[in-house]
């Protein structure tokens, strides 16, 4: 009998992660939920691993590599519950950390998705990169959160506390109806991994929908595990995918010149990089922007409508301008 909830990890390669963080999930998720490993065709004996150490947890083998985004499509497809968590392997996760998010979506049929407070494995008393107290975005689509505007994290001392509606949540730890992943079509398998949980929320929000932060949950994120920053592989999908996601979510009245916007300060970004060392960074950026070109007409098809958007998490402000010439480094400072 399935259950109503099922915390699904996503796997390539990453035994070295499993033996670390299964136990605490299994530990502390099995009253709730049924735990399922989806395995991104791994040849690090993975899968034999979990058979062997943690039978409980459910395994779900896919042919391939697919990325995170059709990774999580192909697997999802196979699973039947009311609730998906979508959990990275790298997450440590808590007593009773499944229950105020269970909670919190039980009490409103429209809020789609939330997250729990996502704090630093490696130094827990600060929130971590990705996610942090819950994702925002400025009004030419860069992403930030609670507790992290660009590469400056914060400390955790509970000025975060509070259950919020945001723009998008995380998708290291992301609490989703299972019936509306579905029926907007999953995460867009063309990002391939970075940016698909935002596109994700965005495209719920553009019906109306709420995304919330559930800050009596938590859960500690390594970051970094399948893809370093350093990695300029990482700058490309990062630009690529932001420019992409801003083509298929905005209102025709401000795609243009907000995408223009965006394209102008690439272009500032990647001389910087180049002036700076970091040429195949900079390279990074001028081939996202020639794969955005050349998707164009794929990617047109994908526009959503916008009639019933839910603006809320969009702030009205340029984030790049905040941080860096106006030296406002927290989202109190920013909102001031």
């Amino acid at each position: 009998m399935s259950k109503k909830v099922a915390v699904v990890i996503l796997n390539w390669n990453g035994i070295e992660f499993l033996k670390q963080f299964i136990p605490s999930v299994v530990n502390f998720s099995n009253n709730e939920a049924s735990v399922i490993v989806a395995d991104n065709n791994s040849t690090d004996n993975s899968v034999e691993y979990l058979k062997a150490n943690h039978p409980s947890v459910q395994i779900v083998t896919l042919d391939k590599n697919y990325g995170f985004a059709g990774g999580y499509n192909n697997a999802l497809k196979q699973i039947n519950a009311e609730y998906y968590v979508l959990l990275n392997s790298d997450v440590e996760v808590t007593e009773n950390w499944l229950t105020p998010l269970i909670t919190l979506m039980d009490s409103n049929d429209e809020i789609a998705a939330c997250q729990p407070k996502i704090k630093a494995y490696h130094n827990k008393n600060s929130f971590e990169y990705a996610g942090a107290a819950g994702g925002f975005i400025d009004n030419l689509g860069y992403p930030f959160c609670r507790g992290r505007i660009f590469d400056n994290t914060e400390t955790d001392q509970d000025q975060y506390n509070d259950s919020t509606e945001i723009f998008w949540a995380s998708g290291a730890s992301l609490f989703i109806r299972a019936k509306l992943y579905h029926s907007i079509g999953g995460l867009d398998e063309y990002f391939f991994a970075h940016m698909e949980e935002i596109d994700l929320c965005w495209r719920l929000k553009n019906k109306g929908l709420k995304i919330m932060f559930e800050p009596n949950s938590t859960v500690y994120h390594v970051g970094g595990g399948t893809l370093d920053k350093s990695n300029p592989r990482k700058t490309f999908l990062n630009y690529r995918n932001s420019l992409l996601m801003l083509h298929k979510n905005l209102s025709k009245k401000v795609r243009f010149t907000t995408i223009f916007k965006r394209l102008a300060l690439d272009g500032i970004s990647s001389f910087q990089l180049l002036i700076t060392g970091k040429p195949l960074h900079s390279f990074a950026i001028l081939r996202a922007h020639t794969s955005y070109y050349f998707s164009l007409s794929q990617n047109r098809k994908k526009r959503t409508n916008t009639e019933k958007f839910n603006s809320t998490g969009m702030i009205d402000l340029n984030i790049v301008y905040a941080y860096f010439v106006k030296k406002q480094k927290t989202f109190v400072e920013i909102l001031k």
